[in-house]
């Protein structure tokens, strides 16, 4: 079938539905049924693995709400099915029976028990129930509903090609979370992955993780990365326990590891999980990572219980900062890390800040900060970003009470002919060409504005201030009224969290509440 256009049709087919509201739900609502197809392909390989074993392959979904037994509308030689679903009869088994069930719960008539989730249930099976917990099905005509259903199991998963175009248009379905809201804050660009990816160079054998891993994006390119390395049998075992992720929120997670599946890991360690809701102290050395790529939240706030997990002079309100302490807590004796972080890390200076950053000269080796054009995450943020490069090991030639020996930072100005990046206009690999160049022959540029090192002293020296090699100041950009009202909303939401956030840490210092006016 053609693939190709497969998320048009699907798209086509929804707008017609009463029950489905913008892009967020359209995508929401293919991603769960994408996720049921994959899994059923993925456990046909289950099936086939315990058959040379001798063994016999039980799934942990109910038999009657495998894909497979619900979902085709055509028999093994083509013709139409007589028992075939739809119209109200689908509704009804997709809502009061195959979603309950995947959630954990009974059918509504309590036919079919909830599936349940033990300390011996295998990673791959529990990953069900994870994603059902909170996904919705939105779609209100049965027949619609059908013809989605069509579409998506006429996909043969079996066949490479067809499987590898799959794959290829579920990477641009994902890309087209930017354009969707809040949805788009689960997406990085795959040419920023790509780049903190390459230069972390990852290995067979090795472990990395994405503590934030929203769509799997880092994963992914981790995936690409490390399948060219693929020689023996042995090499697809290791390139099968190459990479680890966790990710709260559940939308994402869904879109994650059902990314993380198509793309050949057939026992995702994928886990919905709080990455900072664990003390910093329990972490011991089979939680640490050899490689960490990733892009954690910032501008949200963080509750006093979690900051709890951290040592008191790294607690923050900011997540970033947080994250920043469970990496270095998480990352392997002689790991790399890529991590990107807003501007208000470099050149904050509260306390937790200025202790992460003395911890990140003296204890690891920061070598590298990239500074990235503030357009980058477009249209989803217009707050400027850099990638911090560290390894946890101590620089040759580093001076004594430091771990980094010097650190460059390099400022990544946009591509000749382009204002801003934007949704017709992405990053593109390409763009990173410049800087690959610059980073196999580091020097200074621009008289140090654009490019240049600093010794940890100096750094301490200028009490810790990271915001180097800045960008110049522009004349600011003027926008319709729409995107400045936008902007604004944005930028006052993140600023009364901000407050919210620090009245609450002063009140609870002060063992009072203070009740607004």
């Amino acid at each position: 079938m053609a693939v190709g256009n497969l998320v048009k049709r699907l798209q086509d087919i929804m707008r017609k539905d009463a029950g489905i509201n913008g892009d967020a739900q359209r995508i929401e609502q293919m991603v769960w049924m994408f996720f049921l197809k994959v899994y059923d392909a993925a456990e046909e390989d289950w099936e086939l693995d315990a058959e040379d074993k001798g063994e016999t392959f039980k799934s942990i979904i109910p038999e009657e709400l495998r894909w497979r037994n619900w979902a085709p509308s055509k028999d093994e030689d083509g013709k139409e099915k007589n028992d075939t679903l739809t119209g109200q009869k689908l509704l009804d088994f997709i809502n009061e029976k195959l979603f309950r069930v995947l959630k954990g719960e009974d059918s509504l008539d309590g036919e079919i028990k909830g599936i349940q989730v033990t300390r011996e249930t295998a990673r791959h099976q529990a990953v069900v129930r994870d994603v059902f917990q909170e996904v919705n099905q939105y779609m209100k005509n049965g027949v619609l509903l059908r013809q989605m259903i069509d579409e998506i199991d006429a996909v043969d998963l079996l066949d490479s090609e067809e499987s590898h175009q799959f794959g290829d248009m579920y990477e641009t379905l994902l890309k087209d979370l930017q354009a969707a809201g809040n949805a788009g804050e689960f997406y990085t660009p795959r040419p920023l992955t790509d780049f903190t990816v390459e230069h972390l160079d990852p290995k067979l054998g090795e472990l990395m993780g994405d503590l934030a891993a929203g769509t799997g994006g880092f994963i992914i390119s981790t995936l690409k990365y490390l399948e060219r390395q693929k020689k023996t049998a042995k090499d697809e075992e290791l390139f099968q326990q190459s990479v680890m992720g966790q990710e709260w929120k559940p939308f994402p997670y869904l879109l994650g590891v059902t990314n993380i599946m198509l793309h050949g890991i057939k026992d995702p360690m994928f886990f919905h999980m709080d990455s900072l809701g664990k003390n910093m102290s329990e972490y011991q050395e089979e939680g640490k990572l050899d490689t960490i790529a990733m892009n954690p939240p910032y501008g949200g706030a963080t509750d006093s219980a979690t900051k709890m997990n951290f040592k008191a002079e790294y607690r923050s309100s900011e997540t970033a900062d947080l994250f920043m302490v469970l990496i270095m807590q998480r990352l392997n004796r002689g790991g790399r890390a890529g991590v990107v972080v807003p501007d208000g890390f470099l050149f904050g200076t509260d306390g937790a800040k200025l202790a992460i950053k003395k911890k990140l000269l003296t204890e690891f080796n920061l070598h590298t900060v990239i500074r990235l054009p503030g357009s980058v995450f477009s249209p989803y943020t217009p707050i400027a970003t850099n990638i911090l490069f560290f390894n946890n090991e101590r620089a040759e030639g580093a001076p004594e009470g430091f771990t980094t020996k010097e650190t460059w930072f390099y400022r990544m100005d946009m591509p000749e002919g382009y204002k801003h990046f934007s949704k017709t206009r992405p990053i593109l690999n390409s763009h990173f060409d410049v800087v690959n160049e610059w980073w196999q022959n580091r020097q200074v540029l621009e008289e140090g504005e654009k490019s240049r090192s600093f010794t940890p002293q100096e750094l301490m020296d200028m009490g810790c201030n990271f915001d180097q090699c800045k960008f110049p100041k522009e004349e600011e950009e003027v926008l319709r009224p729409e995107e400045l009202l936008k902007k604004y909303h944005e930028e006052r939401t993140a600023l009364d969290a901000k407050i919210d956030s620090q009245l609450s840490e002063i009140e609870s210092i002060l063992g009072i509440k203070i009740e607004e006016a």
